[in-house]
């Protein structure tokens, strides 16, 4: 395993722990599941498809983005510094008769090894938990081949953020396990446009994911307050 300074061994630890329970749908991970149709249809729309393309989803977890987008005729790599997380990546998807490359290596080591060499490049509810978030745009910046698509998705960071993101779906309505985010950790779009502008690559979508209770999990491109997800075009 090659490992870059840009991680929290506390958070590798917590979501290490909840690796049994990745593909449990009433689990710890349940909204994942609920929106990860709304993610997959997101990329999907904004890379005109992933037939046939390669794509890669850093810090990919128990594979629940990666397994859709291998679903969709994708060339799925997925990488995540969470071995335990891997392992049941690696077995769901045999279980599924998928075939996904998953490794655990750091996004920055990674992209040193294969720059430029995917058509889409995603990194969902993940920059969040690392100390250095603009490490790792910089590097899938580098993965994607010119023109190819980033997809990045994040919580904001407000006190609306703060009351929904970490108050209700921590502790009252208890979707996650307490201690999950740390609203410090947060981050505006502003701030990642800024970072993502500075590595070449240009906004072309980005939206809010938001829930109601007669509702479910639903895309509203007027409204980023709480999680929102933003597609961009690598520069040629």
């Amino acid at each position: 395993m090659q490992q870059s300074n840009n991680v929290d061994p506390k958070e590798i630890e917590k979501f290490g722990a909840l690796a049994s329970r990745w593909w449990d749908p009433d689990g710890e991970f349940k909204p994942l599941h609920q929106i990860n149709p709304l993610r997959v249809d997101f990329i999907q729309r904004q890379s005109d498809g992933v037939f046939g393309k390669r794509v890669l989803d850093i810090g990919c977890g128990g594979g629940l983005v990666t397994e859709a987008l291998a679903q969709a005729g994708a060339k799925v790599t997925g990488i995540d510094l969470a071995e335990q997380s891997l392992q049941v990546a690696r077995l769901h998807a045999l279980e599924s008769k998928l075939d996904i490359d998953y490794q655990c290596i750091a996004a920055e080591d990674f992209a040193a090894q294969h720059a430029g060499e995917f058509d889409v490049v995603t990194c969902l509810e993940m920059l969040e938990h690392v100390p250095a978030p603009a490490s790792i745009v910089e590097a899938a910046a580098k993965l994607v081949k010119p023109g190819g698509t980033l997809v990045f998705s994040t919580l904001n960071r407000n006190f609306k953020s703060w009351l929904l993101g970490i108050v209700a779906a921590e502790y009252v309505l208890r979707w996650v396990p307490k201690g999950t985010h740390e609203h410090a950790k947060f981050i505006q779009p502003a701030e990642l446009l800024r970072v993502t502008d500075a590595v070449g690559a240009s906004a072309k979508a980005i939206t809010g994911i938001h829930y109601l209770p007669w509702r479910g999990f639903y895309l509203d491109d007027s409204n980023v307050d709480v999680n929102y997800i933003v597609a961009l075009s690598k520069d040629a």
